[in-house]
């Protein structure tokens, strides 16, 4: 999935990353001939950069960020209860990642393409909302749920 760059810092071993603006963060190493990025090297060539994408192999993949905790949540849900907007698609801002939690029953998670996914949600497995990636939750019989944001530190 294509993440724009919002920022550049060094690693711990002196390296350029780029924070994508999902939070996850990318090595943009100058390394000839493997990798040719010489304007990581200047302040002025990274900052040419803010704003082009990057393919965020982590968001395909659903994996949350380091550095980011909980901020908010819903109230718990169940079959009656769920509001009719989180039935049809909609996502959440950009940098804005969310955790569905099932408390008893399921709930069937779909998302929409360009990465798509149709899971089932239990206690055991919680659903892992990406940002800006377009979904719909539909309960499976009883069912009780909650929705945990999450943002970056």
């Amino acid at each position: 999935m294509q993440r724009p760059i919002t920022s550049f810092a060094l690693d711990q071993e002196a390296h350029w990353t780029a924070t994508l603006s999902c939070g996850h963060l990318q090595h943009t190493r100058h390394n000839p001939p493997i990798s040719e990025r010489p304007w990581v090297l200047s302040e002025e060539g990274r900052a040419s950069r803010i704003g082009t994408e990057l393919d965020c192999f982590r968001c395909d993949h659903f994996e949350m960020p380091d550095g980011h905790a909980p901020y908010q949540r819903t109230p718990d849900f169940n079959h009656d209860s769920v509001p009719a907007s989180l039935r049809k698609s909609h996502s959440t801002k950009a940098g804005v990642w969310a955790l569905i939690h099932v408390v008893s029953g399921s709930l069937r998670y779909g998302v929409e393409p360009p990465v798509q996914l149709d899971q089932v949600v239990t206690p055991e497995a919680p659903g892992i909302v990406v940002p800006e990636l377009l979904h719909h939750v539909e309960p499976l019989g009883d069912v009780e749920f909650y929705v945990e944001f999450w943002k970056s530190l």
